[in-house]
C-alpha cells in the first residue's frame, strides 16, 4: 500500500510543532534559572512575585514534557476554508498563530462529533496514525460531499482499529486520539450535578470519566486548580493501571486515591472482614448508630463530683451537670469544639460556688489561703479586697488543672478521635446495644461486637471500618482545633468515582462528602456489581450523593476492548446474571473462538493454567491474566493485591481485583468455581470473560457452568 501523498507535508507540520515546545522549553528553564539566580533577598512582594515564576515555569515545563506521545493525532478542514490540527495541548508559533489547538477546546469538538448526516462546518477530518513522534498512516473521512477535494479518496476507521488492536501494557493509554461520538457527549457534559455514566465492559468508561476530569481542568481551570479534582478507584492496582492517564493529557494536580485513602491517618490494617458483618458496617443505618454512639457519650455525672480546690471542696452535682450537658447538647458543632464549651458552663458554675465561700469566710473574719498562693508567709493569706472578686482567667487555669474535675468532665463530654470511639463502642455489647437497639437487629448487632484490643496499634481495622471511622469523624471533629488547621474532610470541585456499583451506602455518604459543590462523575457497570450491596439501579446509588443539582444517567453501548467472539459467551452468563442489561454491541471481531481446556486430575489445574499462559504470551506478543478464583490463589502463586506487577509478560490474579483492567489475553481457571465462591458469582464470572482483548481461554477440571452454553 503505498503511502499517503500528504504524508510528507503532514510529518513537516509536526516537526515543527516538537521544535517549537523545545524552544519553548529552554525559554521557560532559561527564565526559571534566571528566576532563582537573583537570590532569595529583596522585598517580600518580590520574594512573592519571584516563587510564582518558578512555580508557574515548573508547571509549564511539565505540561509541556510530552515525551514519547503522540503530540498531534488529526486535523480538521472547514468549510470556511480554515483548517486545525487537535493535539494534546496547545502550540502556537512565534507569531502566536496555532500549530496545534488543545482537544478540548471548543473548535476541536467536531473532530470527535461530526458525522457525515451532521458536518459541523466540516468537509474533511484526518486521522494521524503515529509511532511516538512519527506519523506512519493517514485516514482521511470526508463528512460534506458537496466540498469533496479533488482526488480524494474516502476512508473508514482506520485509526481507531489501530489503536484498539495494539498490545497492552501494564498502563491504561489515553484514547484522546480516538474519541467517538458518544464518548465526547459524556466528556464535554457539564459540570454541575452528579453525571452517572453507565457502561458494559470494554465501552470506555474509565477512560471518559479521566478525560472528563481533563476537560473540565481545562474548562473551568480557575475554580478546579484551586479546588481540586479527586479520582476515586477501587483498589490500589487499578489506581496504578490508570496513572498515566491524566499526566498524558498535560494534567498533573489530581488526586488518586482508593475509598479507604481518603480517610486521614488510614489504620494500616486491612484485615479480611467477614461478608455478613461487612454488609451490616456498609448499610446506611450505621450512620445512625454511630451518630447516637456520639450522643451516648455526651452524659451527666452519676453522683456529685467533689473537687478539692486550696481550702476548700467543690461540688459539682450531677442535677448541675446535666443541666450543662443538655445545653452543650443544643448548641451547633462538633462533639469534640463544644467541649470548651462544657468546661465553660462548669467552671463558671464553680467559680461562683468559690467566691460565694470566700465570701462567707471573709463575713466571719476567717483568713483562708487561696488555691494558688505562694509560699511566701507574706503573701500567702494575703487577699484583695472582696469586691476585686476572684480572677476567672486564673480560676479556671487551676481549677481544670485538678484531676478531680477532669476526671468528671470526661466522664460527661470526653475529647475522642473516631479510633477511641468505635474501639469503646465496638468492644461493648453493652454499648452497641445502647446505640443500635433501635436500628439494627439482635443478629446484627452482635456481628458488630470484637474484643478489645491492648492498644490502639493492634485494632483491627478493616476496609468496612473506614467509613464509619469517617462518619465518626465528621462527628467528634479533631480533638483540638486551631486557626489555620486545614479541613479534617478535604472537599473537592469535582469527584471523579469508577467502579461505583460495588460502592456501599457508607462509602457513597464518604464520597459525597469530599465533594464541595455536588459536581461528581460516577461510573460504572450494575451488570459487573459484585460487592456486598448490587444495586438493581442506579437510582439505589444515587439516593446516598449529592442532590443539590439533578442528576443525569447516560450509557455507553459500544464494547471497543472485547472481540464479538468472547462477547457472545459473556452475554449469556450477562443474561442469567442481570437479564435486564443488555450487553453492549462490540466493533470488531478477531475470528479466533474461546478455548477450553480440561484437566482430568484437579491438582494440575494451576500448571496447566501457566503453561497456557507461557504459551499464549508468545503468541499474542502482549500482556496475559491468569484470573483465579480465591481457592486456587495460593496454588497457583497469586500475588497481594499491591504486589502485582502488570507490566510482566503475565498476571495471576485473583477475581475480585480484576475489574477495570485489560489485557491482551486471559485465561480463566475454574470457572465454575468462581460462579460459587465469589460474591455475586456468576457478575464476576462476567467480569473475567471480558478482560481479554484478543484471546480467552478457560482452564477447568470442573464442570463449566451451564450458561457458558459451551
Amino acid at each position: 500500500m503505498s503511502p499517503h501523498p500528504d504524508l510528507t507535508q503532514e510529518q513537516a507540520h509536526i516537526d515543527r510543532a516538537y521544535a517549537r515546545i523545545e524552544e519553548m522549553r529552554q525559554r521557560l528553564i532559561e527564565r526559571r534559572d534566571e528566576v532563582i539566580a537573583s537570590g532569595e533577598g529583596g522585598t517580600h512582594q518580590f520574594r512573592e512575585e519571584r516563587d510564582v515564576i518558578v512555580r508557574s515555569s515548573l508547571l509549564r515545563l511539565e505540561q509541556l514534557n510530552v515525551g514519547d506521545e503522540a503530540l498531534c493525532f488529526g486535523r480538521i478542514d472547514q468549510i470556511a476554508g480554515d483548517r486545525f490540527y487537535i493535539g494534546r495541548l496547545a502550540i502556537a508559533d512565534a507569531d502566536q498563530e496555532p500549530l496545534i489547538v488543545d482537544w478540548r477546546a471548543p473548535i476541536a469538538e467536531p473532530f470527535y462529533r461530526a458525522t457525515g448526516r451532521h458536518p459541523m462546518g466540516l468537509t474533511r477530518r484526518r486521522h494521524f496514525i503515529a509511532e511516538g513522534r512519527t506519523i506512519i498512516g493517514i485516514e482521511d473521512e470526508i463528512l460534506d460531499l458537496d466540498h469533496l477535494p479533488e482526488n480524494t479518496a474516502l476512508a473508514g476507521e482506520g485509526a481507531l482499529l489501530v489503536a484498539l488492536e495494539r498490545s497492552r501494557t501494564g498502563t491504561m493509554r489515553d484514547i484522546v486520539a480516538t474519541i467517538q461520538g458518544e464518548q465526547d457527549e459524556i466528556i464535554r457534559a457539564p459540570m454541575a450535578g452528579v453525571l452517572v455514566v453507565q457502561g458494559g465492559p470494554g465501552t470506555g468508561k474509565t477512560a471518559v470519566a479521566l478525560h472528563r476530569a481533563a476537560y473540565l481542568l481545562y474548562t473551568h481551570r480557575f475554580p478546579l486548580e484551586r479546588q481540586g479534582v479527586l479520582v476515586v478507584g477501587p483498589n490500589p492496582l487499578f489506581l496504578r493501571y490508570i496513572q498515566h492517564v491524566l499526566p498524558s493529557l498535560g494534567e498533573t494536580g489530581v488526586h488518586l486515591s482508593t475509598v479507604a485513602g481518603l480517610y486521614p491517618g488510614a489504620a494500616r490494617t486491612r484485615r479480611p472482614e467477614a461478608a455478613d458483618v461487612a454488609r451490616v458496617k456498609g448499610d446506611v443505618r450505621m450512620a445512625k448508630v454511630i451518630a447516637r454512639a456520639v450522643h451516648d457519650r455526651q452524659r451527666p455525672l452519676r453522683r456529685d463530683a467533689a473537687i478539692p480546690f486550696g481550702a476548700y471542696t467543690l461540688r459539682l452535682t450531677a442535677a448541675a451537670s446535666a443541666e450543662v450537658v443538655n445545653q452543650a447538647k443544643r448548641r451547633p458543632g462538633t462533639h469534640n469544639a463544644r467541649r470548651s464549651y462544657v468546661e465553660t458552663l462548669v467552671v463558671r458554675r464553680l467559680h461562683e460556688q468559690y467566691e460565694n465561700l470566700l465570701g462567707r469566710a471573709a463575713r466571719v473574719g476567717l483568713r483562708v489561703p487561696r488555691a494558688g498562693d505562694g509560699d511566701d508567709p507574706q503573701t500567702r493569706n494575703q487577699r484583695p479586697d472582696d469586691d476585686e472578686g476572684v480572677n476567672l482567667e486564673e480560676f479556671t487555669e487551676d481549677v481544670l488543672a485538678v484531676r478531680e474535675l477532669t476526671d468528671g468532665l470526661d466522664r460527661m463530654w470526653p475529647i475522642l478521635t473516631p479510633e477511641e470511639l468505635l474501639h469503646d463502642l465496638f468492644g461493648a455489647p453493652a454499648l452497641v446495644d445502647l446505640a443500635a437497639r433501635k436500628h439494627l437487629s439482635d443478629h446484627e448487632r452482635a456481628l458488630l461486637v470484637r474484643p478489645r484490643s491492648a492498644s490502639f496499634d493492634e485494632i483491627p481495622w478493616t476496609i468496612a471500618d473506614v467509613p464509619l471511622l469517617d462518619e465518626t469523624l465528621v462527628h467528634l471533629g479533631p480533638r483540638r482545633r486551631r486557626a489555620g488547621d486545614p479541613d479534617v474532610i478535604r472537599s473537592f470541585g469535582h469527584v471523579v468515582v469508577d467502579e461505583a456499583q460495588d460502592l456501599t451506602p457508607m462509602q457513597l455518604r464518604m464520597l459525597s462528602r469530599r465533594s464541595l459543590g455536588g459536581s461528581m462523575t460516577v461510573v460504572g457497570d450494575i451488570g459487573q456489581a459484585t460487592g456486598p450491596f448490587s444495586p438493581s439501579s442506579w437510582s439505589d446509588v444515587l439516593v446516598h450523593l449529592p442532590s443539590r443539582k439533578p442528576s443525569r444517567l447516560v450509557e455507553l453501548s459500544v464494547n471497543y476492548r472485547t472481540p464479538s467472539e468472547i462477547m457472545d459467551v459473556a452475554a449469556r452468563v450477562l443474561a442469567a446474571a442481570a437479564p435486564e442489561l443488555v450487553p453492549p454491541s462490540s466493533v470488531r471481531s478477531t475470528g479466533v473462538q474461546p478455548t477450553i481446556h480440561r484437566v482430568d486430575d484437579p491438582s494440575q489445574v494451576a500448571a496447566r493454567a501457566l503453561a497456557e499462559a507461557a504459551t499464549l504470551s508468545e503468541e499474542v506478543q502482549g500482556t496475559v491474566a491468569v484470573i483465579c478464583p480465591p481457592s486456587l490463589s495460593g496454588d497457583l502463586g497469586a500475588a497481594l493485591e499491591d504486589d502485582i506487577n502488570l507490566d510482566a509478560p503475565v498476571s495471576i490474579i485473583e477475581v475480585g481485583s480484576v475489574k477495570g483492567l485489560e489485557f491482551d489475553a486471559v485465561i480463566v481457571v475454574e470457572p465454575g468455581l468462581i460462579a460459587n465462591e465469589s460474591r455475586q458469582g456468576l457478575k464476576a464470572l462476567y467480569v473475567s470473560l471480558t478482560r481479554a482483548t484478543k484471546r480467552l481461554t478457560m482452564v477447568a477440571s470442573r464442570p463449566l457452568p451451564a450458561v457458558l452454553g459451551l
